[in-house]
């Protein structure tokens, strides 16, 4: 038996995937008329007015082909800069990115800041800087992607090479 997240799921990746966007993740949280569905679309040139016209899309065909019963808000967003991993794609897609990762080992919370070296359907190596972490993703509490914004040097002074 499929869950009604993943029932949505089957409905709304083939359209992105012909509007050439990538179901990037779907969540469907709170009760009665609190219920929001999150969907976050990822590929090249999503806008403002592209996240617009797919929420559109995605909207007409909730109406039309879902089972969805009630009221619910729908919110079609990128992942951002900063995003959750929460599945084997979004860590192959961070491949050399940094990352913070808090894992379960050993019945312990541990949480480590480093670079995803690589990954796999099952796994990714950490590359921290305490060593290398193997993690299995089963392990993970919770991942997301680190921005660091570098500061510009002032108008007129120049970075020094040294």
């Amino acid at each position: 038996m499929t869950t009604q997240t993943e029932q949505l799921w089957g409905l709304i990746e083939p359209y992105l995937a012909a509007e050439r966007l990538e179901l990037d993740d779907l969540e469907l949280v709170g009760q009665g008329r609190g219920r929001i569905l999150r969907v976050y679309v990822d590929g090249e040139g999503v806008d403002i007015d592209r996240l617009a016209d797919v929420s559109g899309g995605i909207s007409r065909l909730l109406d039309a082909e879902s089972d969805l019963e009630g009221s619910y808000q729908l919110e079609v967003s990128s992942p951002g800069l900063e995003r959750k991993l929460k599945r084997p794609a979004h860590y192959l897609k961070s491949v050399g990115r940094e990352v913070v990762v808090k894992m379960d080992r050993d019945g312990q919370t541990q949480t480590h800041r480093g670079v995803i070296k690589d990954a796999a359907e099952d796994r990714f190596t950490l590359a921290a800087e305490d060593g290398e972490h193997t993690v299995e993703y089963s392990q993970v509490k919770s991942a997301r992607t680190v921005f660091r914004l570098e500061k510009a040097p002032k108008p007129g002074h120049a970075r020094s090479e040294k």
